[in-house]
């Protein structure tokens, strides 16, 4: 199943830079586990934000919610997740 999920950071005043930095990069190898098990598909920056706009392909929304909660930043989160399936137009195979 495939999914856009849409992450907003917000990052609390006074926040111990050290380890918002201890954040960020277990963040980054987090997705990276993701993104090369093909879990985590895409990621594009929003612009002018701390956030990002990301698609997933996961076996189910419980499965989706469980990643989604490992991820290192995710106490600072805002998230909106939006169901996809294939569009019948498309000239992509994977588009599943």
């Amino acid at each position: 199943m495939l999914f856009k999920v849409e992450m907003d950071i917000t990052i609390p005043p006074g926040f111990d830079p050290d380890g918002l930095d201890r954040l960020k990069a277990a963040e980054k190898a987090r997705f990276q586990e993701l993104q090369r098990a093909g879990t985590w598909r895409h990621i594009w920056r929003v612009v002018g934000r701390y956030a990002n706009v990301s698609i997933f392909d996961v076996e189910s929304n419980a499965h989706l919610h469980d990643i989604l909660t490992t991820l290192p930043l995710y106490p600072l989160m805002t998230i909106t997740v939006t169901a996809l399936c294939r569009h019948p137009s498309t000239i992509h195979d994977d588009d599943r």
